[in-house]
């Protein structure tokens, strides 16, 4: 394969195939480069003292590592001023971050997971930044944050960027999905598989088994079946992968196949879920169904989802496509847990 660099790509997929018009091709290009800058920072771990607690909290009541306060101030900083973007909106800040006015205001809207799989970043255990982009599409002055409650099938584009022994990038714009590895000694992201599919069928499973007494029916009928081996009623042995860090566990899935569920359980049962709808589960359904895998609430395509709210929670179920659609059957089966 021709190894070419992701600028390269971008202007491929905006000038012969008319996929991206130029000012998106600018801002995931922006979006890279804050990759390249937060991927320093993993990197250089206690050297740079980046590692351990920022003393504060999210939204989401969650303790904030240092590093994820870092990496969502990269992304702002270098997405603000560029013209491309009306607004952000991030899984650590309480509200959307309009582009000032002093700065022109362009008609994409970027969402982000700025460090996914904090919990493995003192323990130097692979995790990643998730980005979204969404097209600002009411014609009203201003921006809020009713504009970016969109179903993920309406993103323009999405990927992530896994800071693991290599740093890679996954992009689709809709065309596919592609990988691009950061090239540390040019500093350049250049382009190493193209077209990536996920495997129809599978024999690996990714989900928190410690949480097994508080599924629901169709979650613990499925793992249960997958556990019985060749012995039960699927006739095979499966294998349990688990990193604790989305990004990875989804990597792993693209890479050879899969199915990764992070379902509702009775925990907290008033929450559909514990992953965030915009900021982790529309990015991720919208790269997996691009490469032929399929994503579903466990009732419903995710990417048809209407969001109520910035920080909507939702359960997940995605991957490889025969996996999906039976544990999707399982749940049409049962009636629906008690909100």
């Amino acid at each position: 394969m021709k190894r070419i660099s992701l600028t390269q790509y971008l202007v491929e997929q905006q000038r012969d195939r008319g996929q991206i018009p130029p000012p998106l091709r600018l801002l995931i290009e922006t979006v890279a480069r804050a990759c390249k800058r937060i991927a320093i920072s993993v990197n250089k771990g206690e050297l740079g003292d980046v590692l351990g607690s920022a003393d504060t909290e999210n939204v989401q009541g969650e303790v904030q590592k240092k590093l994820d306060v870092i990496a969502n101030e990269v992304l702002i900083e270098a997405n603000v001023w560029g013209g491309h973007l009306a607004a952000m909106a991030s899984e650590e800040m309480d509200s959307i971050h309009v582009v000032p006015d002093r700065y022109p205001q362009g008609e994409y809207l970027l969402l982000f997971d700025p460090l996914d799989g904090s919990s493995n970043i003192d323990v130097n255990v692979s995790i990643g930044t998730i980005f979204s982009v969404l097209r600002k599409v009411t014609n009203q002055r201003g921006v809020s944050e009713e504009d970016f409650l969109q179903p993920g099938k309406q993103q323009a584009a999405a990927g992530y960027c896994v800071y693991g022994p290599q740093t890679t990038l996954v992009l689709t714009v809709g065309d596919g999905v592609v990988m691009f590895t950061l090239d540390r000694e040019t500093g350049s992201w250049v382009l190493t598989e193209r077209q990536m599919q996920i495997p129809a069928d599978t024999k690996e499973f990714a989900i928190n088994m410690s949480n097994q007494r508080h599924w629901a029916p169709p979650v613990r009928r499925y793992i249960d079946e997958c556990l019985a081996g060749k012995t039960g009623p699927r006739e095979k042995d499966f294998n349990m992968r688990w990193v604790a860090s989305m990004v990875a566990d989804v990597h792993r899935i693209l890479s050879r196949g899969g199915v990764f569920l992070y379902p509702w359980d009775q925990r907290e049962p008033e929450k559909p879920g514990k992953l965030r709808l915009m900021y982790e589960a529309n990015p991720m359904a919208f790269i997996v169904e691009q490469a032929g895998g399929v994503a579903t609430n466990g009732r419903q395509r995710i990417l048809d989802l209407l969001p109520t709210k910035l920080h909507e929670r939702v359960s997940v179920v995605l991957g490889s496509k025969n996996e999906v659609q039976r544990v999707t059957s399982y749940h049409l089966d049962e009636t629906p847990p008690a909100a």
